[in-house]
C-alpha cells in the first residue's frame, strides 16, 4: 500500500518534524509514505477573502497536481466524517486488501482547502471538532495512520 500526505506549507517546529519523521520510520515497515510540502501561498494580513479564496485556489491547484488520479483522495477538512481510531483502521485495512492501494491525503494550509479540492475528494475526513494548526494536523494524521496499521496488526501500541 502507498501513502502520499500532500500538504500546504513546512513544518516549522523541531518538535513536530520530529515526531512526524519518526511516524514515517515506523510505517515504513509496514507500507511506502511519502509526503509532499507545496509552498504556501502569500495572504497579506487583513487580506479580503476574495484574497484568501484566490489563494487557497492556487494551493488547491498545486495540490491536485501532485496527486495520484486513479488513488484515493482523502482532504482533511474541519466538515468532513469523523471516525474513531478503530474505524479508520478498519477502512486502512478495507482499502489495503482490496485497494485502491494509492492513497493520498490533503491538508490544507492555514485558510483550508478549496472548494475544488473538497469537491474532487473521495472523502473529506475532520480530525476533531477541535481545530488545530494545519502543521499539528499532518503531525496528528501520521499519529493515527501508525495507530491504524498497529490495531490491524495486533501491534500493543493502540491500547
Amino acid at each position: 500500500m502507498q501513502i502520499h500526505v500532500a500538504a500546504i506549507g513546512r513544518i516549522k517546529e523541531p518538535y513536530l518534524r520530529d515526531g512526524i519523521a519518526e511516524y514515517l520510520k515506523r510505517l515504513s515497515s509496514v507500507c511506502t509514505t511519502q509526503i509532499t510540502e507545496i509552498p504556501e501561498e502569500p495572504v497579506r494580513a487583513h487580506a479580503s477573502t476574495g484574497a484568501i479564496d484566490e489563494a487557497c485556489s492556487r494551493e488547491g491547484i498545486s495540490l491536485l497536481k501532485v496527486t495520484d488520479s486513479s488513488g484515493l483522495r482523502i482532504s482533511l477538512d474541519p466538515m468532513g466524517k469523523m471516525v474513531s481510531s478503530e474505524s479508520f483502521a478498519g477502512m486502512i485495512k478495507k482499502w489495503e486488501i482490496h485497494g485502491p492501494h494509492q492513497i493520498t491525503f490533503l491538508i490544507g494550509g492555514p485558510h483550508g482547502l478549496s472548494a475544488d479540492v473538497r469537491s474532487r475528494s473521495d472523502l473529506l475526513l475532520s480530525l476533531s471538532q477541535m481545530t488545530f494548526p494545519h502543521q499539528v494536523a499532518r503531525f496528528i494524521l501520521m499519529e493515527q495512520i501508525y495507530r491504524a496499521f498497529a490495531i490491524n496488526r495486533g501491534l500493543p501500541y493502540h491500547r
